[in-house]
């Protein structure tokens, strides 16, 4: 590894890592399947990299989607699903749990919310639909 110099005053004195040579860790680990936020925990504590941004003057999503990489469903879209899908599993053993009702009737509206958003982003296709079944296919628990 080079020592470089970059004139900027967010990137520590001590980081030996190109902008380039940041910008092909997060493609690689991306095409191996790790989420933005994973990526990020990787480079920190693997490579000791604490900001993309401040490095290559562009975050991590920006650099996965200039080299055309796509990911199939936002990666807090996947985390509220997983969310529905256990306590739906709790729901299933626990019937009479007024307060999970509840906070699923919450949830879940808050999932149909986000989607609509993604539609009005185009990040997902207008046809998109939540229901169960799909949550269940995308978490696979």
């Amino acid at each position: 590894m080079k020592t470089v110099k970059i004139k900027n005053k967010f990137v520590p004195h001590w980081l030996t890592y190109t902008p380039e040579e940041v910008e092909k860790l997060v493609i690689n680990k991306s095409q191996k399947g790790l989420t933005k936020s994973q990526i990020g925990l990787a480079l920190r504590d693997q490579y000791g990299i604490p900001s993309v941004k401040d490095l290559t003057k562009q975050n991590i999503g920006k650099l996965i989607a200039k080299h055309d990489i796509k990911e199939e469903l936002p990666e807090d879209l996947i985390a509220m699903y997983k969310k529905a899908v256990k306590l739906h599993m709790h729901l299933d053993k626990e019937k009479k749990d007024n307060k999970s009702k509840r906070s699923l009737v919450v949830l879940e509206n808050r999932i149909k919310r986000l989607i609509n958003y993604y539609k009005y982003k185009k990040v997902l296709p207008a046809s998109y639909t939540y229901s169960l079944a799909n949550a269940r296919l995308v978490v696979k628990l």
